[in-house]
């Protein structure tokens, strides 16, 4: 969990790293924050082909090691790169995230076919709720040695060194694990599906799908057009430690696993759009107050944060469960591969667009005020756009699906961005109906 954590896009590690250390322009940190997303629709044309020719065991190691192997190569680069070229040091971290990335987007989807073929559906739900709650607890306690340890050293290159050697220790661990799993199938082979033909004709059919890539990808440049930079504000404008970051992270955490159950009933009672709207403006209105915070008053943000995981988990949940209802089945692959690509395409697009506006803006002005006036946009985007977009979906009743793999690439992303981390890794089934008992007369 620490490498995956550090995997996303301007976390707490890596925001602190690019402005306390590196003092890269918010151009370069938007351009390194569109990587992820990029390598997300990347994927979609590699991923295909190593799943016909290799298991996804092999796949998902392969992909894992080599993942590490970039993050073993970063903890040195750590120490060379020049802390007064801003433009050679975003360079490099550029060129090595991108190959990050894309060794994580590959073990993404593979890792959750593979866990998928050897956890029988009767233990899903013991098993994964127990791994689950190891994962959030892991999450919480590496962002908080995390912000620790860099207020504790200062945020010198060497904290931030130790950081990832601990990360990719605990990731070495992982794969060991992993080699020792005694996995085997307990899946049916696949039934013949559908030509690549036919799922076109079937997707260009399904309007409702499509109105929800449009939703998606509206959705997916809204929240990440500024959002990598409210991290950069917290550091630079607002002056805060690491430590109170990471904390801040906590406190969303702690709002979405609140409110999760209460979502869900709602979810099943109401239907998705409704409570998802209901779930978006109550979390997106009061972002507008980001537009109001400085120094002085900086201890907003702890209920703003809470407010934030209570609220936004709703939306995240509900975006997900309406993927299960409209995706059409028999061109299942297609549209899940389609709806990853253009949403990955805009959220790669938005943080680069962002930094650029973001890096122009800021010449000549006061950085505070800037801030203010930008933080406008994503709430006002959300609002705007997002909700009318998501209400002209037609959402028929639930479609049953035992499970999707790599379904919630995007979803993921977007939630450990918003603090909900704990969602980020959850892995969703559905869960098998009991069996009936037999007559005992």
């Amino acid at each position: 969990m620490p490498i995956v954590l550090m995997t996303l896009p301007v976390n707490v590690v890596l925001a602190a790293l690019f402005t306390k250390v590196l003092h890269l322009p918010n151009q370069t940190i938007g351009f390194i924050s569109a990587l992820p997303f990029a390598c997300n629709f990347l994927q979609v044309l590699v991923s295909p082909l190593l799943a016909r020719h290799f298991p996804a065991k092999h796949i998902s190691l392969a992909g894992a090691s080599l993942h590490t192997l970039a993050w073993t190569a970063f903890c040195v680069m750590l120490g060379f790169l020049p802390a007064d070229d801003p433009v050679t040091s975003g360079l490099w971290i550029g060129a090595w995230f991108f190959v990050s990335s894309f060794c994580n987007s590959l073990v993404g989807v593979s890792w959750n076919a593979w866990v998928q073929e050897w956890v029988p559906s009767r233990l899903r739900g013991k098993y994964f709720g127990r791994r689950n709650r190891l994962l959030q607890i892991s999450t919480l306690s590496f962002l908080l040695l995390a912000g620790w340890v860099l207020a504790t050293w200062d945020y010198s290159r060497t904290a931030f060194q130790l950081l990832v050697a601990f990360a990719v220790l605990m990731r070495l661990l992982s794969i060991l694990w992993q080699l020792r799993m005694p996995t085997e199938s307990t899946a049916k082979p696949p039934a013949r599906g559908a030509t690549l033909s036919a799922q076109f004709v079937t997707l260009r059919q399904s309007s409702p799908f499509l109105r929800f890539i449009a939703f998606g990808a509206a959705w997916s440049f809204a929240a990440n057009i500024f959002g990598p930079f409210y991290h950069v504000f917290m550091f630079e404008q607002l002056r805060l430690s690491a430590f109170q970051v990471g904390v801040l992270s906590v406190c969303g955490a702690t709002g979405a696993a609140l409110s999760m159950p209460a979502w869900g009933v709602l979810l099943d009672r109401y239907g998705n759009k409704g409570v998802m709207t209901v779930s978006l403006v109550l979390w997106q209105l009061p972002n507008f107050a980001w537009c109001f915070l400085g120094p002085a008053n900086a201890s907003w943000l702890y209920p703003m944060w809470f407010w934030g995981g209570l609220t936004n988990a709703g939306f995240f949940l509900g975006q997900f469960t309406l993927l299960l209802k409209l995706l059409p089945v028999p061109a299942r692959n297609l549209a899940l591969g389609m709806n990853l690509a253009v949403t990955s395409l805009f959220a790669a697009v938005a943080p680069a667009l962002g930094g650029a506006i973001l890096q122009f803006f800021l010449v000549g002005r006061d950085p505070l005020a800037v801030y203010h006036a930008i933080f406008v946009a994503q709430p006002a985007l959300a609002l705007l756009a997002v909700p009318w977009l998501l209400m002209r979906i037609r959402e028929p009743a639930a479609t049953p699906l035992t499970h999707v793999v790599g379904a919630m690439s995007n979803v993921r992303t977007l939630a450990s961005l918003s603090g909900v981390s704990f969602l980020a890794q959850y892995l969703f089934y559905r869960r098998a109906k009991p069996a009936p008992r037999a007559d005992s007369r």
